[in-house]
């Protein structure tokens, strides 16, 4: 299938300094390559997006964002459709912040702030309300620790039709010489070019997807054992032990400590 693109919106203004734009991203739906007069910050608070910066695509999940320094170029899309809220910045506001695009987590708070400053994005700031959520967002901006962790994203044909396929059907157990057939290329020829574009092998990118992909799934309801099996791993007790050695925690630890530190639950406590 392919992907179809969106128009930018007709009003584009400078931040002021700071915009919360929200938009609905259909399934394979791309804004086209683009550059702003200020900064970006891309996050979905559902979903997952594929930004692709600088010769490189990266998928992000809703606990991650991408900053866009001024004047980048850059790509924004969904591959199953998300929602997406674009923070932008003015140059001088973010200029402090950081001079590279940069992938950072987005903790409770920050996302919570995300919400409400589109909610009343549109409202007149007639009590100065708007002013210091927008304070409390650069505030967090400030404090977010970079990430290593984002999924990489090919760029080629060839590859984002393995990497695809593989999101879809993440216990899809194919290694790269059957990946090879499927592709029209040798084994060592794939592994060759997952190296040059994603920096990785097969086995290292799909071990990275099944946590991406795990979070994503224990996040939208399902239980520990659903998601060892939608994963393909033979065993929960195996997806258990590869899930702490990536996170340094077990699935249900990890789920425990997000829930227990969402806006609504620790104003309820």
């Amino acid at each position: 299938m392919r992907w179809e693109t969106i128009a930018a919106p007709p009003d584009l203004m400078p931040p002021r300094p700071l915009t919360v734009r929200a938009q609905s991203i259909p399934a394979r739906r791309y804004f086209p390559e683009h550059a702003h007069r200020w900064h970006q910050v891309v996050y979905a608070i559902s979903g997952v997006l594929t930004v692709s910066v600088e010769g490189q695509s990266l998928v992000i999940s809703p606990e991650q964002a991408v900053w866009l320094p001024t004047g980048l170029r850059h790509r924004v899309g969904s591959l199953f459709g998300a929602e997406f809220r674009s923070l932008w910045i003015a140059d001088e506001a973010g200029r402090e912040l950081h001079a590279t695009p940069t992938v950072f987590g987005v903790s409770p708070l920050l996302r919570a702030l995300i919400v409400e400053a589109a909610e009343i994005e549109a409202r007149p700031d007639t009590d100065g309300y708007a002013g210091r959520v927008a304070g409390l967002i650069f505030e967090q901006l400030r404090r977010a620790a970079p990430l290593a962790g984002a999924l990489p994203w090919p760029r080629s044909a060839a590859l984002t039709k393995l990497c695809e396929s593989l999101y879809a059907e993440p216990a899809d157990p194919r290694g790269p010489e059957a990946w090879g057939r499927a592709l029209s290329m040798s084994g060592r020829t794939l592994a060759r070019r997952l190296e040059e574009e994603l920096g990785m092998s097969l086995r290292a990118w799909r071990r990275r997807l099944r946590l991406f992909k795990a979070i994503e799934l224990l996040g939208g309801g399902l239980n520990v054992t659903q998601t060892a099996m939608e994963l393909g791993y033979g065993s929960t007790s195996a997806f258990i032990y590869a899930f702490r050695s990536d996170m340094g925690c077990s699935p249900q630890a990890y789920m425990s400590g997000r829930m227990a530190s969402a806006p609504g639950r620790r104003m309820r406590a």
